[in-house]
């Protein structure tokens, strides 16, 4: 019985941690594009975009990852 809560709160934990990971992924490929963008010019911040859809793509993956894991664990 001393196992169910431990378990139940380790899950909530890394539920609760989803979004702080995600805003920091989107956020490093958004200002990875940033700087592409300003060390090579181009019109339409192409560098910008690309790198922020790759990264919402990226903390996607990872969140789906880890609910998988989860449900794994139950």
């Amino acid at each position: 019985m001393q196992k169910q809560p431990k378990k139940q709160l380790n899950k909530w934990l890394a539920l609760i941690s989803i979004p702080t990971q995600m805003g920091i992924v989107i956020f490093l490929f958004a200002y990875l594009g940033q700087w592409l963008d300003e060390k090579y010019t181009n019109s339409g911040n192409w560098y910008t975009k690309t790198c922020t859809i790759i990264g919402v793509f990226l903390s996607l993956y990872n969140v789906i990852r880890q609910v998988n894991q989860i449900n794994k664990d139950e």
